[in-house]
């Protein structure tokens, strides 16, 4: 049974003063989950004793283990956070509030609780790293007691410690709790997967150890013989591991079992390179497999020499050469910074690397829309496979694997990845959706008026350039769709001879609240979304005594003109490709703004008649520019060369070629369908009377539907 005197015991590295804290800190925690139990059966401060003795292990600091024993108090019990506070101080009391759930508030779904309590606690890791640590630990314990619950409810709780808490120790480094999350969460969620897998390496177990000790044999004495010392120490690949390098690299587990994994322990970074010449001279080494992590550490701070080498047999053997600091860095990660304090800080980097991913999640935070859309962007950002990179300078900056340099550049800075427009890869101009190679250099070419496009979303691999891309979007969006509201809003005031400006304070802000909107431009946004009619917002704004009064009697508004200018918030449809010189209309789409089509368009002719209030008449401004996309139809002689004339003049006409296709009508003729790329309804008129002097063409149509 755990008791308070097996914790105590374990604390022999702490004062004496500070055990007595500790130990206060249990009876006050057990006087509080007094007649509370475990589904289990057992009393329930005997998850928080657990809890405490896993931070205990890593010889975390009092406060964090006082913390670990109250972790469920302020949530589950009648003790409040003040209460905390007073017993224990401002320190403990944000610690236990940053475990603790939010439990006030409903959500509307249990992801909408698990993002927003996620959010919470990255805002406590942000301002306490130990947060986290308490949080691993409590998961930890909870994982190896998850047996007693619900299958379903099992498979849950191991599904989010696999997407979430199991990446977030790799990030910090501790591989020790990262591994064993893993596994737990793998034989709860598959447990007959798990058992299968358990089995095949007791058995193939059996069958490595002649050839194990052989090789491990063979590296000791090459090591004795150089005069080198360290210690060799096979290493044991574990489950998941083992279950997703068979499932992303589609191999057997008998091909996975065939790598033999051994770790070299020496005592300096000098020993390192010795012993992996030793190595290298032992046995013939991979080409492209070695990789120098003392050099450039892995982002939680790892460090290690790894290289693959082709053993006797042709067996393939993996090796990894770190000091004794490394190692303890690479199991234990930033919790080494407690785990070996008589070092001069040797976690020192690793915390820096942490508060560094941290400080980055918070600017996140603060540009994510709502709490799911944060978590789902780092659940991106917590699987990260590196490539270094370098900048013109020589500095060295590393990025997930298929990294981008629309990536790079928000790396670099927000506003380097808003304005770019261009990168130079090894000095070669690349497109930006190029992946980038380790050991590139990389430049990134900007423009004062440039801005992100929506299509880099396509292909960004980081979480903060994407929530930046987001972020930017969103904002410009709303700009556009305020700008065009207040259009709309104009135009439909001006059937009543008014305008926006002419209508007071006092009557807009009525209007508002019966509308339910806190400012004008939130009214206006949701007008130009095509949420809200802009009739009936003008109809509300109406003086007192002129709500009646009919538009029929006033001068006949004017169509809205189009731009061009006006971005997202309004789009030329698709299906009937209008152009500017067409005759048009405007329809509202509900969270799209406007969409624009010809006025012979067959879907506005039925929206006219279901929905008359959405549809409102426009026109193109005079000096509407750009190149806009029509569909054309030819109906052509087979004859050899036909096609490649009408391409030319096509060409001749200054028009583009965006995609073509060609189907046979019957033996003489065949259909050619077309889309090309004009700037008006003239420059097409322009374009097919090129095409018509071509004798094979028979006949021309534009696509209207």
């Amino acid at each position: 049974m755990q008791t308070v005197e097996t914790l105590i015991e374990k604390l022999d590295y702490l004062p004496v003063e500070q055990r007595a804290d500790i130990e206060r800190a249990y009876y006050f925690a057990e006087q509080a989950h007094e007649g509370q139990y475990r589904r289990s059966g057992d009393p329930y401060i005997v998850h928080p004793l657990a809890v405490s003795k896993i931070l205990a292990d890593m010889h975390m600091d009092a406060q964090s283990v006082e913390a670990a024993l109250l972790h469920d108090v302020i949530e589950d019990t009648h003790v409040s956070k003040d209460d905390v506070t007073n017993a224990f101080g401002e320190i403990v009391a944000d610690l236990v509030d940053g475990v603790s759930k939010i439990g006030a508030i409903k959500f509307e779904s249990k992801a909408e609780a698990q993002a927003e309590n996620f959010r919470k606690m990255v805002l406590a890791m942000t301002k306490d790293i130990r947060v986290i640590l308490v949080k691993l630990a409590d998961r930890l314990h909870n994982m190896r007691t998850l047996g007693v619950l619900h299958p379903t409810k099992r498979r849950r709780i191991a599904l989010e410690t696999l997407e979430i808490y199991a990446p977030i120790a790799n990030r910090l480094g501790m591989n020790n709790i990262r591994v064993e999350l893993e596994d737990l969460s793998f034989s709860h969620m598959y447990p007959m997967r798990s058992t299968r897998i358990k089995k095949a390496i007791k058995t193939s177990r059996g069958h490595r150890k002649d050839m194990v000790s052989r090789i491990q044999e063979s590296i000791d004495n090459r090591l004795a013989r150089d005069g080198l010392s360290g210690r060799v120490i096979g290493r044991e690949k574990h489950l998941y591991s083992i279950y997703s390098k068979m499932k992303t690299q589609r191999k057997p587990f008998n091909e996975i079992m065939d790598v033999y994994g051994f770790r070299i322990i020496v005592d300096s970074v000098d020993m390192c390179y010795r012993v992996l010449g030793a190595i290298h001279n032992l046995y013939k080494p991979i080409p492209g497999r070695f990789k120098d992590y003392i050099a450039i550490p892995k982002a939680n701070g790892y460090q290690s020499l790894h290289t693959t080498l082709i053993g006797m047999n042709g067996v393939p053997i993996e090796i990894q050469i770190r000091t004794e600091e490394m190692d303890a860095m690479a199991n234990n990660g930033i919790a080494a910074h407690w785990l070996y304090k008589s070092d001069p800080d040797p976690a020192g980097g690793a915390q820096n690397r942490a508060k560094e991913w941290l400080r980055g999640l918070l600017e996140m935070q603060q540009r994510a829309g709502d709490s799911q859309d944060f978590l789902e962007t780092v659940k991106i950002d917590l699987f990260p496979d590196e490539v270094y990179v370098f900048t013109p300078k020589g500095d060295i900056l590393e990025l997930p694997v298929g990294a981008t340099p629309v990536d790079f550049a928000y790396a670099v800075h927000t506003d380097v990845g808003n304005s770019c427009v261009a990168a130079r890869l090894d000095h070669r101009l690349v497109p930006l959706s190029t992946p980038i190679q380790s050991g590139q250099t990389i430049k990134i070419i900007t423009a004062p008026g440039a801005c992100p496009n929506p299509a880099w979303l396509s292909f960004v691999t980081t979480a903060k350039a994407r929530a930046n891309i987001r972020h930017f979007l969103k904002n410009q969006r709303r700009s556009e769709s305020v700008a065009l509201g207040r259009r709309l809003l104009d135009k439909a005031l001006s059937g009543f001879d008014l305008a926006l400006e002419a209508i007071s304070e006092e009557r807009i802000t009525t209007a508002l609240t019966e509308a339910g909107f806190k400012t004008l431009d939130d009214l206006l946004e949701d007008i130009g979304l095509g949420n809200q009619m802009a009739q009936i917002a003008a109809r509300r704004m109406l003086p007192h005594g002129e709500e009646t009064t009919d538009a029929s009697g006033a001068s006949k508004p004017k169509p809205l003109v189009i731009r061009g200018t006006e971005g997202m918030v309004i789009a030329l449809a698709k299906c009937c490709r209008p152009i500017p010189g067409d005759s048009v209309m405007g329809h509202l789409s509900s969270g799209r703004g406007m969409v624009i089509h010809r006025d012979n368009c067959k879907n506005i002719a039925a929206e006219l008649k279901d929905n008359p209030e959405k549809c409102l008449s426009v026109e193109w401004a005079k000096d509407f520019e750009g190149e806009y996309a029509v569909d054309l139809r030819v109906q052509m002689e087979n004859e050899r060369g036909s096609l490649a004339s009408l391409a030319s003049l096509i060409s001749q006409a200054d028009a583009n070629i965006e995609t073509i296709n060609i189907k046979e009508k019957d033996a003489h003729l065949s259909v050619v369908s077309l889309r090309i790329s004009i700037r008006d309804r003239k420059h097409l008129a322009k374009t097919i009377r090129r095409m018509r002097t071509l004798k094979a063409v028979h006949r021309i149509v534009r696509v209207r539907n």
